[in-house]
């Protein structure tokens, strides 16, 4: 029919030409693995070797397993807390080689050779670590999802401080002292959805020998 023309070509034409063309790429895909998914292609897994807590481990992983990952799901350490997993809360926080890293940002195998400790490695119910004792005394837990990170960040920090690691707020590059200032600048990465703010803050100056 002369009202199903445009141009010389049907409408019935232009949509079954439409629909072939939406068709052909899932028909040419249908083999592929799916985007994400493994390949079980020999090599679809690396081995990486590091110390954790203090033991050398070997792993065989994923390369795109995180570093959290790797030790929450593959080493069992759930200490280390997934929160919002984009590295803005800081409930991942672990320590390699002596500096606090979000290990949720971070691949696994890229820590090869390197020293991780996570809070079961700072101490144990028996025997806590300073800072740990300290977040007991002065409740600077409350429910406690966010303190595993608070208190690997609040130890590498107090390190940083000791060793002349200037913040966004010292005031003398030259002498870095201990305040209150710094340890709230240094623990913002570090979130507290219980606001249990000025109780870390107080644990931190005990276990710095900071208490007045």
């Amino acid at each position: 029919m002369t009202s199903d023309k445009y141009g010389g070509i049907s409408r019935r034409a232009v949509l079954g030409g439409s629909a072939a063309a939406c068709a052909a790429p899932v028909v040419a895909s249908a083999g592929a693995p799916v985007r994400g998914e493994r390949s079980g292609r020999p090599g679809a897994t690396l081995p990486v070797t590091f110390k954790v807590n203090g033991k050398e481990l070997h792993l065989n992983l994923d390369p795109r397993t995180t570093l959290l990952d790797a030790l929450r799901e593959h080493l069992r350490l759930t200490g280390t807390k997934k929160g919002c997993d984009h590295g803005q809360c800081g409930a991942c926080t672990v320590i390699v080689d002596g500096r606090r890293i979000n290990s949720c940002l971070t691949l696994a195998v890229m820590h090869e050779g390197d020293d991780v400790t996570t809070i079961e490695g700072l101490g144990t119910p028996e025997r806590l670590h300073p800072m740990q004792r300290a977040f007991v005394i002065h409740d600077g837990y409350q429910c406690g999802y966010c303190t595993p990170g608070q208190i690997c960040s609040a130890v590498a920090m107090l390190d940083e401080i000791e060793a002349g690691v200037p913040s966004h707020v010292t005031e003398d590059l030259a002498r870095v002292s201990f305040s209150d200032a710094e340890v709230r600048e240094r623990m913002s990465g570090n979130i507290c959805r219980c606001a249990a703010y000025s109780n870390i803050v107080a644990a931190i100056r005990d276990v710095a020998g900071e208490n007045s």
